[in-house]
């Protein structure tokens, strides 16, 4: 606790002295604004509802390995509601892995607040931070993220992004300053927008759904309407450590670039067994680091769908075994042609890429009750470093 304490001494002794200023967070300033233009953007019926803000603050922290094995890093937490003067202090060593999930719906409008909070283990550290919405159509490079497009956030300020949140789709973000070293330190979360047909009851296949990976009622007596329904829905992000890297970082060592090796294969910032405990996982600080987990369940009969993206800098292959893999979306757009020929297709795994994403919609009907496996045919990615078993793999329990 002392070395903790001593280290934020340092950090905001650092800040005062780079911006020449007496103790003030003024600074750290979140924008949110009423929705009152009198028209409803987002289809639920409701005019000046369709404004949706959220604060992030992006730091550093730890996170624990399934092995048990601790690892310093970079990330993003929630101090969404939080007064903007309390957020230097509260949010210093509260780093997550993945981020906070962000879900928002289409045509809803989207101000994002973050605030550099700096890194309280390495107040030697002035790194700047951004949010990249990986793959959105943003109109303005001012609010990309991308650093050679926009700019960086600096250590105690705040900028609030604005997304004019146009299309349905799996999407996912990360910091985009020093890309290569951000994101292999944790600094990435899943990110999804539902379609305005939500909410709409669209029969297909002999059921009724509510719920849709994408808007795929093209025209009047399209067959495909209601193709994208589900009944639960999941995301899976991929992602991987190089414990080595995490470990330089944390001891102020040389960061090895060009020999970064992946050992702790993960699904939404957890190795098998982790990946099925429903609760929080707590880093070596008491503090919960790890907060979503990768358990699938659903009932018999039920159609699941899996939101899969990659953030890692290598190609993984998914497979859900004993369960065919319907991939109805790519990359945030619904697999149709021009023409609104279906693209969809059936397999029995997906491959991605570093910064891809996949809708996969695995429907349970005539397969038997009990548990089955989600993991990555890369074998080597399935283990926790030295420990056998663990890794990119998930359970996923049709009751």
């Amino acid at each position: 606790m002392k070395k903790y304490l001593n280290s934020k001494v340092v950090l905001l002794m650092a800040f005062l002295f780079l911006i020449g200023v007496t103790p003030s967070w003024a600074e750290v300033f979140s924008q949110c604004y009423t929705d009152a233009d009198g028209i409803d953007t987002d289809g639920d019926g409701i005019v000046n509802n369709d404004t949706v803000c959220k604060h992030l603050a992006a730091g550093d922290g730890f996170v624990m390995m399934a092995d048990g094995y601790p690892l310093y890093m970079f990330g993003f937490s929630d101090v969404t509601g939080m007064p903007d003067d309390q957020v230097m202090e509260s949010a210093m060593f509260k780093a997550e892995f993945p981020a906070p999930t962000i879900t928002v719906k289409e045509g809803q409008k989207l101000y994002l607040s973050l605030t550099n909070v700096g890194m309280a283990h390495r107040p030697d550290l002035f790194d700047s931070h951004t949010v990249h919405w990986h793959g959105f159509p943003q109109a303005s490079s001012f609010f990309d993220g991308e650093p050679m497009a926009s700019f960086g956030i600096n250590m105690g300020f705040t900028l609030t992004y604005f997304y004019n949140v146009a299309e349905p789709g799996t999407f996912m973000y990360h910091c985009h300053m020093e890309a290569t070293e951000h994101m292999q330190m944790g600094m990435l979360g899943n990110l999804y927008v539902t379609p305005k047909q939500d909410g709409t009851s669209i029969s297909y296949g002999g059921k009724t759904y509510t719920k849709f990976a994408y808007n795929d009622c093209s025209t009047v007596g399209d067959t495909m309407c209601g193709s994208t329904g589900y009944d639960v829905a999941y995301p899976i992000q991929i992602h991987a450590f190089d414990p080595d890297f995490h470990d330089a970082s944390r001891n102020v060592g040389v960061l090895n670039f060009a020999g970064l090796y992946d050992q702790y294969g993960m699904l939404n910032g957890r190795g098998y067994p982790d990946t099925i405990n429903t609760g929080n996982i707590l880093n070596e600080n008491g503090d919960p680091s790890q907060k979503v987990n990768s358990l699938v369940t659903a009932t018999l009969g039920q159609k699941i769908l899996l939101r899969i993206s990659n953030l890692s800098f290598d190609h993984y292959t998914l497979t859900a075994l004993g369960i065919p893999m319907k991939v109805v979306g790519k990359d945030a757009k619904l697999l149709r042609g021009p023409t609104g020929i279906d693209l969809s297709y059936t397999t029995n795994s997906v491959e991605l890429g570093g910064g891809e994403t996949a809708d996969v919609i695995l429907n349970t009907t005539g397969l038997a009750t009990g548990t089955y496996f989600l993991y990555t045919t890369n074998l080597n990615y399935l283990s926790n470093k030295n420990q056998e078993r663990g890794g990119m793999m998930t359970e996923i329990i049709l009751n």
